[in-house]
């Protein structure tokens, strides 16, 4: 696998940089998937939105073998075609979530093929931190396997050109593994679209119809503490109406809906993004148990798919824990609403119109796929100032 990927990584600097007077971008994924996927649906959508906004054209790169070759309207690189009928990237984009790459986090392999990359084209190298490392107790092996994921994660971002990750806390996070360098926040954007939301709309909403959705895990986990709290939900906003939405078919979601015989519960497993959207549309509150810890920093949320789904439909989220403020360039986003320890902290039925509005709109100052493919073309049109060496390139 090693010497596949590495020769993988010759074949983007091997192969032209226009096809048709069409800049190419490389977006290296760990994989193209049909089935939901955080990292391929932000890619995709990316993909579509600086093709559709910027002229930019993706080809799509994925870590594990791809049997199909398009995503889309995309291509699917392999190294068969590399140096064929797929041209060399002008740029290249890399999405890094450390875990994706390898099973214990600890992708060595695409240092040297960044190293060899920065060597040999002459575009503009990003990459976009999912996530940097990962934390746990001593008895774990994350524990254990932390300097060696930093290190990774520190030696990439200093062979790019620049470094997006979705929260200042996680930008605080990177800069201090990598000091000097500039980092952009950009929170994760929605996966099932952004429609156009007009008040009237949003007011007509039934402020009893709520919704939980993410991933296959999440939808688990928010369920089962819904179920615990409620009896604390006020009564003018008491769910009537619950929609699950995404994640893969759950045997045990099932059974838990049946639980909830006053509440007429509907289950979308593997949803289209264009029906999730159209049922997020039509929902006034989200429940999202998101945080497995009491530690993490409130605005890691930022880089949750799923929260970005319901601020991008105007639904007003309320989690199980109380959160403090969180911000973007000194921008508070309203709220964070929740219900914990006994305590209710979350908008009236005839409030919600007016927090949802300003929920959306703050989603489309900061999060939206529009402004996400801006500052990526931006970065890619930016200054040729090379990336600060780092020791592994040096020894390549």
């Amino acid at each position: 696998m090693k010497r596949i990927l590495l020769e993988y990584g010759a074949a983007l600097v091997n192969c032209p940089g226009m096809t048709n007077g069409t800049a190419v971008v490389w977006q290296i994924v760990p994989r193209v998937s049909d089935n939901p996927d955080g990292v391929t649906d932000y890619a995709f959508n990316l993909a579509n939105t600086l093709w559709a906004n910027h002229g930019l054209r993706t080809v799509f790169a994925p870590g594990e073998p791809s049997q199909a070759s398009r995503k889309g309207e995309f291509e699917i690189a392999s190294i068969a075609d590399a140096g064929t009928s797929l041209a060399k990237p002008a740029h290249v984009i890399l999405h890094y979530v450390n875990y994706g790459y390898q099973k214990r986090g600890l992708p060595f392999w695409l240092v040297p093929i960044l190293g060899r990359v920065r060597e040999t084209f002459g575009g503009r190298l990003i990459v976009i931190f999912h996530e940097l490392f990962a934390t746990g107790p001593p008895w774990k092996s994350e524990f254990w396997l932390q300097p060696l994921q930093k290190k990774i994660a520190r030696d990439i971002a200093r062979l790019t050109d620049a470094r997006l990750v979705s929260s200042e806390s996680m930008q605080q996070t990177l800069e201090g593994l990598v000091p000097g360098l500039d980092v952009t926040v950009h929170p994760v954007p929605s996966a099932f679209g952004e429609p156009v939301i007009d008040f009237a709309q949003l007011r007509a909403r039934d402020n009893h119809r709520w919704v939980i959705g993410g991933g296959t895990e999440l939808i688990e986990r928010s369920l089962r503490s819904f179920r615990r709290i409620t009896g604390e939900i006020p009564s003018n906003v008491l769910p009537r109406s619950l929609v699950v939405l995404g994640g893969m078919e759950n045997s045990r979601v099932r059974p838990l809906l049946q639980t909830l015989a006053a509440i007429q519960c509907e289950y979308y497993p593997a949803v289209s993004p264009e029906t999730a959207s159209q049922i997020l549309s039509t929902c006034a509150f989200a429940w999202l148990d998101y945080f497995t810890t009491g530690t993490a920093n409130p605005d890691l949320l930022l880089k949750s798919s799923s929260f970005a789904n319901m601020c991008a439909h105007a639904v007003v989220c309320v989690t199980p824990r109380a959160l403090s403020a969180i911000s973007l360039e000194n921008d508070l986003l309203p709220g964070p609403f929740a219900i914990a320890h006994g305590e209710v902290k979350m908008p009236s039925g005839n409030e919600r119109p007016d927090i949802a509005r300003a929920i959306y709109d703050w989603y489309h100052r900061h999060a939206s796929m529009a402004t996400l493919s801006r500052v990526i073309a931006e970065q890619l049109g930016g200054n040729e100032t090379g990336p600060v060496p780092s020791e592994a390139a040096e020894n390549l």
